[in-house]
């Protein structure tokens, strides 16, 4: 007993007191990374991630974005997401180069804090319409003032001049860059990377639920958020490269179904693509006049090969196609952000261009080839005399002996003689002499 006490004693002397207490919890950030245009896919990365923070416990949501902009409605389901979040979200405009436009302005001005970093810019979010065209003056009057009423409520924290700007970027398409959005007080810090935005955090006073939070980020981790693989897809269904090649692909695969039909791998394949593709052109601003273009090109390839011109109106076709692509969406009203790749453009119509001349070359070929089945395929072929006609006779083609008897006015010829065949009449042939 008497050595417990000691024992103890002792380790209470070399232990400091510091040393028996646990650690405190180092705090968590979880990161989120967004690219591209405002689609369903991206609301619901967010609304996961704001999800997980709250059951983690995270200290913050840092929402890093990157977009040309995208649909108002959803758009709207993102302010939700992020007015109603329990956990504070920074929207952070990253990397350099990026832009926070259009619909992306106004979720960078929603966010509980917002940054940006070098060489990014934010604004021109005047409302257009789902083909990038301008709207009517009663429409765009309409929505323009919804969405200044909408930016002047999440700006009014960050005072007049941010309030003004906000205002400008809806109503006269107005664009800043990060600095310029610093001083005016649009956004609160200017940050090169995701940790030196969490070091700026560390301290900082945000409103969250109507409440005053302030943040404690010093020697937080930050932890990758990654979106599923199905809003992975998703996200990729906003490029109109992709778009162009899933059109292209599918109706490809839909053809050669159609022409020879049995099989399923194709028309499975086509389906697909076609499906999802028009699920992209359903979220990008489009010309849909282009698919017309696009209908008669493939028109114009079928009609080739139906109706052979020798390769006529296949290159009529490659260019409706190139015409199509660039008018569904590389029309002036859209923004250069969603246009398509005029190369890939050029490149792929050539490519099904050059496929369906190969077809059309070998349907030609076999048009010309003889037939080889049934009484047509004797006709023309050379076999020997094997019994002399008296007056019919036996002839060997091949592996087989046919009775046969001489064309009016042909010479008797011996046994082993070359003869051709001219008519078959059941199963009788009409020879003469080969030549």
């Amino acid at each position: 007993m008497r050595w417990s006490i000691w024992f103890l004693c002792w380790l209470a002397l070399l232990c400091p007191a510091g040393i028996v207490q646990a650690e405190p919890e180092q705090p968590l950030v979880l990161l989120l990374e967004a690219e591209g245009a405002i689609t369903p896919a991206m609301q619901e990365y967010l609304q996961r991630g704001i999800e997980m923070a709250q059951r983690r416990g995270a200290e913050a949501v840092i929402f890093q974005l990157n977009t040309p902009g995208g649909s108002v409605d959803v758009m709207n389901a993102m302010l939700q997401d992020l007015l109603a979040s329990p956990v504070p979200v920074v929207v952070y405009v990253a990397p350099r180069g990026a832009m926070a436009a259009s619909a992306g302005a106004i979720i960078t001005l929603a966010g509980h804090a917002a940054s940006m970093a070098p060489g990014t810019t934010i604004g021109a979010a005047s409302p257009v319409g789902g083909q990038g065209e301008d709207l009517d003056e009663t429409s765009a009057t309409k929505l323009k003032n919804v969405m200044r009423a909408s930016v002047r409520s999440l700006a009014e924290r960050r005072g007049p001049e941010a309030i003004q700007l906000a205002e400008e970027m809806i109503e006269e398409a107005a664009a800043v860059t990060a600095a310029e959005a610093l001083e005016i007080g649009l956004i609160d810090f200017i940050s090169t990377s995701a940790d030196e935005l969490v070091e700026q955090l560390d301290g900082y006073q945000v409103v969250v639920a109507g409440q005053d939070v302030t943040l404690h980020t010093a020697d937080a981790s930050i932890e990758e958020f990654n979106p599923t693989f199905i809003e992975q897809i998703l996200g990729l269904l906003t490029n109109p490269n992709i778009v162009f090649l899933l059109l292209s692909v599918g109706v490809q695969a839909i053809l050669i179904e159609i022409s020879s039909p049995g099989g399923w791998v194709a028309g499975f394949i086509g389906a697909v693509c076609l499906a999802l593709a028009t699920y992209g052109l359903g979220l990008l601003p489009v010309n849909w006049f282009g698919l017309v273009f696009l209908a008669l090109a493939f028109v114009l390839f079928i009609l080739d090969i139906k109706a052979p011109t020798h390769g006529g109106l296949t290159a009529a076709g490659v260019g409706s196609l190139i015409v199509g692509a660039l008018v569904l969406f590389n029309s002036p009203g859209n923004p250069e952000s969603v246009r398509v790749s005029v190369p890939l453009v050029v490149g792929v119509s050539l490519a099904i261009g050059g496929l369906f001349f190969v077809v059309l070359t070998l349907a030609l070929r076999a048009q010309r080839i003889p037939i080889r089945t049934g009484q047509e395929s004797l006709l023309g072929r050379v076999g020997t005399v094997r019994q002399e006609f008296k007056p019919t006779g036996s002839v060997q083609l091949g592996g087989e002996l046919w009775s046969a008897d001489l064309v009016e006015g042909e010479a008797l010829p011996p046994i082993g003689t070359q003869v051709e065949v001219v008519q078959v009449h059941g199963v009788r042939l009409m020879v003469r002499k080969a030549k």
